[in-house]
């Protein structure tokens, strides 16, 4: 690949090491990509509440693709630029498929306001009973009824002790005419957003007003949401940790995040 000019990276697994730290190696070569003139995006299925952590360890504030390109958010003004949300009708009948095919799952939904934390809408809505798949949990518990009553980002379906991999190839040929699946760790839970939108439609929408194409943009990840933005780069790097269908679909594999694998990359034109 010539000099990228968009450098768009996935957060967890990718960005970031194991213990969610971003390193001075990676930070370091950011920030020579960005003097130099490249810009960077974050490509992440975090939804916009969780991107402020980020934007403090990177000591600047980049334009983000959230949950897996239904949102995206400008975290130096604390606005939602656009988000792409699944209908009521949608949510119904995609909880239909779900609580069909798979006996005893949980649901959740994503929902945005104006800005990240915007307290005049319960952002993270749970089923009574619901698993977390991740520690700190900040929902709100509600009935199934409500939680399907508002148009949503994301939504959640979880099966504690399934992998998701084996929940995706069950639901997936039932949900695909009604929203996009995918999965960003393999601990039974999968991610539902509006269909035909992926990080890479996310980065796309980013890249297109600064002139950009495909063509010259470098995307990082390790997960399965990350094959589409992998596949539509004009170069596409999978982590050495990468799950298989990631490192598939990538052009080249690098370091693992725990090795900073992204800043090898990046030092290849910056440092």
């Amino acid at each position: 690949m010539t000099l990228p000019s968009l450098i768009a990276s996935d957060v967890d697994g990718t960005l970031l090491d194991d213990q969610e730290r971003l390193t001075p190696r990676t930070r370091d070569a950011i920030y020579a990509a960005r003097d130099a003139g490249a810009h960077f995006v974050l490509a992440t299925g975090r939804p916009p509440r969780w991107i402020a952590p980020v934007v403090d360890a990177l000591g600047f504030a980049p334009m983000a693709v959230c949950a897996n390109g239904a949102v995206i958010y400008d975290p130096a003004t604390d606005r939602i630029v656009s988000a792409r949300t699944l209908s009521t009708d949608t949510l119904k009948t995609l909880a239909e498929i779900a609580t069909r095919l798979l006996p005893g799952s949980g649901l959740a939904v994503e929902r945005v306001g104006e800005y990240a934390h915007d307290a005049a809408t319960p952002q993270f809505v749970s089923s009574p009973g619901y698993e977390h798949a991740w520690l700190n949990p900040d929902n709100t518990e509600v009935s199934l009824e409500d939680l399907l009553s508002a148009p949503a980002i994301k939504l959640l379906i979880r099966k504690t002790g399934m992998p998701s991999s084996q929940m995706a190839d069950l639901l997936g040929e039932h949900i695909r005419p009604h929203g996009e699946i995918t999965f960003s760790t393999d601990n039974g839970l999968l991610e539902v957003v509006t269909p035909g939108i992926t990080k890479a439609t996310g980065v796309d929408e980013l890249a297109r007003p600064l002139g950009l194409s495909a063509a010259d943009v470098v995307t990082f990840g390790d997960m399965p949401n990350d094959v589409p933005m992998l596949r539509w780069a004009g170069l596409g790097v999978a982590m050495g940790n990468a799950h298989p269908l990631a490192a598939a679909a990538a052009d080249e594999i690098t370091a693992p995040n725990t090795d900073d694998g992204v800043a090898r990359v990046l030092e290849r034109w910056w440092m």
